[in-house]
């Protein structure tokens, strides 16, 4: 009698590495002797610090956290959803398990007795590798630091790496920083500072590397007063050298690291002390090859000498944000995270694009960035909106001042498309002449914006208004914002005229509350998210925010903060605003993320009756500070 059960188990699991690596027939074994799981949201598979069960699991629906607890607090590490391996200490090491698995949901769970699967780890090179992996994948998240300094696991055994040498390569840095055995404390510490680097090997003759010193070791034995600058470095350094050939695998260097608690291993010709030293791996960069560490990506990105460096950095940005709506981070924090690695991204895109120009910039200039970038709000990736501005020049000079910043404006859209950046489709970024102006020129354009509106003028501001500086002379960006508010101020007929776009943005709902979506092109019966819903909670904040005179305020939520302080009678709608503006930046963003796009445009049937709810209640928010911008500049009267 076929075992039904079994079959739908071996149905799943064929689905997913490491079982698609084995035949039908040791699948389906496999799978009669997997215990089926219900799990109940908040219940615990196993504890941190407890024996390792007997068996290892896979998700098969729901989703289980993964637990790190430290003096009495539990740090989500990691989540497992569908086809996700967990609990596998007793498959490779056996020793207590070093986190804790719990329900987040409700889920089922497939219990694999890890005696039925070792055999096929032993003897199939693919599923050894697999398994191997992803045990290396859950490990990184220990290599990090408690609050004291302390390094959370040490316990992880190096004989696991015996088998890691087809894994994913380290990149490491191939020139390393040396000196001599003959050289003083003082000689070395001043390299390492004019290099900017927190390490130096100590290499003999042949350059084989004989030990290494890094400014811990110039914390704890030269500041201290155990050894004089003088003194020579063979008297502090920590020899021998841990070293490695450059098939090195980032599990090996993690254990290895882990292990022996050190933070730089040395790359050298056959792997040996006893050969040439050709590269250095810090537990720095081992961090930066996760990428889940936002600071490390950031300190990266300044560093980085090739835009394909960048691209790689600003990959592992969706990582971390995916990792971040799991565990449910606050908007304001996810958006402030984001903007942080994004900015300083274009920063070293702009840097290297002076470095590749003939000459320095003729006159001060300032990059900026527009829209959802100069809002901080770009959470997906999007197309580029940016814009130069630069030092007035005599007439005679501003053509061939305009042309440098054109080229300049040119090699930093391309570099930013080439990290990940896409063009605009309307021309909106700086290599286009007409924004890229000397400050005059912008003054003279946000007059006319604001003095003789025309329908592009209104659209064009209030992309242009929302502007954030990334690079160079922050008095020119001043400038322009000191324009836009004595525009502002000197009349209110040109916010009416926001107001009245605001109002016309298309409805999110029709008469009978059903959802109204597009009726043609590309994207019909789509829902577009961004024009019926977000767009009028941004406007609305923009127009609030000029009326008030406050400057420097251009993200929506904290505009709404700052508005609900400066208006308390209408403190309601401004915070209701602002819970539906977090509610709908993050459904975008995980739509955008689901199906690897925008997040714009929804496809309504893909949506749960719950999600179409949360949907519907973001709008009241919407119609509410419609009728407030209404009233406030009597727009009936306009429309």
């Amino acid at each position: 009698m076929k075992n039904t059960i079994a079959e739908r188990i071996q149905d799943f699991l064929k689905q997913f590495p490491p079982f698609d690596m084995l035949q039908k027939e040791e699948l389906l074994s496999v799978s009669g002797q997997i215990r089926v799981l219900y799990v109940q949201k908040g219940e615990y598979i196993f504890r941190q610090d407890t024996a390792c069960h007997d068996e290892f699991y896979i998700v098969r629906e729901g989703a289980i956290g993964l637990y790190r607890e430290f003096e009495e607090d539990e740090n989500l590490v990691d989540i497992c959803d569908a086809g996700d391996l967990f609990g596998l200490r007793i498959v490779i090491i056996k020793k207590n398990y070093r986190m804790s698995a719990m329900a987040d949901e409700e889920s089922i769970v497939y219990a694999i007795p890890s005696v039925v699967f070792e055999p096929f780890i032993e003897e199939n090179k693919e599923v050894n590798k697999f398994v191997l992996g992803t045990f290396a994948a859950h490990a990184r998240n220990y290599f990090t630091e408690t609050e004291k300094g302390q390094r959370i696991d040490n316990t992880i055994s190096i004989e696991i790496a015996k088998d890691l040498s087809e894994l994913r390569s380290v990149s490491y840095r191939k020139k390393p920083i040396t000196c001599s055995l003959e050289d003083t404390i003082q000689d070395i510490a001043q390299k390492m500072t004019k290099k900017k680097v927190d390490y130096i090997v100590i290499v003999d003759n042949d350059k084989c590397p004989k030990g290494i010193i890094t400014d811990t070791d110039l914390r704890a034995k030269v500041a201290t007063g155990l050894f004089s600058l003088g003194s020579k470095v063979t008297e502090i350094m920590v020899s021998p050298v841990m070293s490695y050939s450059k098939k090195l695998t980032v599990a090996e260097a993690q254990i290895t690291l882990i292990k022996h608690d050190i933070s730089h291993l040395c790359i050298t010709k056959d792997g040996t002390p006893n050969s040439k030293l050709i590269g250095i791996l810090s537990d720095h960069d081992l961090l930066v090859s996760f990428g889940n560490n936002p600071s490390v990506l950031i300190k990266e990105s300044k560093r980085v000498k090739k835009l394909q460096n960048l691209r790689y950095i600003r990959k592992q940005i969706d990582k971390l944000l995916k990792t971040y709506l799991e565990q449910d981070i606050p908007t304001p924090h996810l958006l402030n995270i984001i903007s942080e690695i994004n900015e300083a991204l274009l920063i070293r895109v702009t840097e290297l694009a002076l470095k590749e120009m003939v000459s320095p910039p003729p006159v001060k200039f300032s990059f900026l960035v527009l829209g959802s970038q100069g809002r901080r709000e770009q959470l997906l990736l999007t197309d580029q909106d940016n814009a130069i501005v630069f030092e007035d020049v005599s007439e005679a000079d501003y053509e061939i001042t305009q042309n440098y910043f054109l080229e300049l404006a040119n090699k930093i859209t391309k570099g930013l498309h080439t990290i990940g950046f896409e063009y605009c489709p309307a021309d909106m970024m700086a290599s286009n002449p007409r924004w890229c102006m000397a400050v005059s020129k912008w003054e003279m354009q946000f007059r006319n914006w604001m003095t003789t509106p025309t329908e592009e003028g209104t659209l064009l501001s209030s992309i242009f208004f929302d502007f954030q500086h990334v690079y160079g002379d922050l008095v020119l960006v001043d400038r322009l914002s000191d324009v836009v508010f004595e525009g502002v101020n000197k009349s209110n007929r040109f916010l009416s005229l926001l107001g009245v776009s605001a109002l016309q943005k298309p409805s999110p709902l029709g008469f009978f509350k059903q959802f109204l979506v597009e009726q043609n092109g590309e994207h019909k019966d789509s829902f577009d998210i961004k024009i019926r819903a977000m767009m009028v909670l941004i406007d609305a904040a923009r127009i609030l925010t000029l009326y008030h005179n406050l400057k420097g305020v251009n993200n929506t939520l904290l505009r709404y903060e700052k508005l609900a302080e400066l208006e308390p009678k209408n403190a309601a709608i401004f915070e209701s605003c602002a819970k539906a503006f977090r509610v709908l930046i993050k459904f975008r963003t995980r739509q955008g993320l689901l199906h690897k796009d925008s997040g714009r445009f929804i496809k309504l049937n893909t949506l749960s009756k719950k999600d179409k709810l949360r949907l519907k209640r973001c709008f009241r928010p919407i119609r509410d500070i419609q009728e407030l911008l209404r009233i406030r500049f009597q727009l009936k009267t306009l429309m």
